[in-house]
């Protein structure tokens, strides 16, 4: 696991704490990961989102069939 040294202002500190002893997490960096884990859910694109991923490669090992015009499928 990656370790990483990080400046927080006394704001983003208060923040954390207040993250921290809200679930009960036993140091900052359980709640650091808990921050992550919410901005993951809120704002990244869905496209990049693991879940996602896998409901595309159950998709691409759907059976298929091969069409050489459209008005074969619209019957």
């Amino acid at each position: 696991m990656p370790k990483a040294v990080i400046n927080l202002s006394e704001h983003a500190n208060r923040v954390v704490n207040v993250i921290k002893a809200k679930e009960g997490l036993r140091g900052k960096s359980e709640a650091i990961e808990r921050i992550v884990q919410e901005f993951e859910e809120h704002v990244l694109d869905p496209a990049l989102r693991p879940a996602f991923v896998e409901d595309l490669q159950r998709v691409r090992k759907g059976s298929f069939r091969k069409v050489t015009n459209l008005g074969e499928v619209l019957k």
